[in-house]
């Protein structure tokens, strides 16, 4: 009976709220009798399988970014700061 208390008083229909009744990455429906594997807090899963998996593509993902963002402002590309030095220059004018 305790179980129920989170089910019944979960948030429907907002934005980044995850509701307890399926899995975050397989979306396989979760029982009310069963256990939740939970990430970021908020974030339900069926399995400590599919919990692993979310995190690594969270670690895939956040390597892309920052990879993406040293490319960005790299000395060697012409990009980043000489280019919003540029941009406001040309602005002014």
């Amino acid at each position: 009976m305790a179980c129920a208390f989170f089910f019944d008083t979960e948030p429907v229909g907002e934005p980044g709220v995850h509701a307890l009744d399926a899995c975050a990455l397989c979306t396989k429906p979760l029982a009310r009798d069963s256990d939740i594997f939970m990430y970021r807090g908020d974030t339900p899963f069926c399995s400590d399988e599919c919990r692993h998996e979310q995190m690594r593509l969270d670690v895939a993902c956040a390597r892309q970014a920052a990879a993406r963002r040293q490319k960005q402002f790299s000395p060697g590309t012409g990009s980043g700061r000489a280019r919003r030095e540029s941009w406001e220059v040309s602005v002014a004018s």
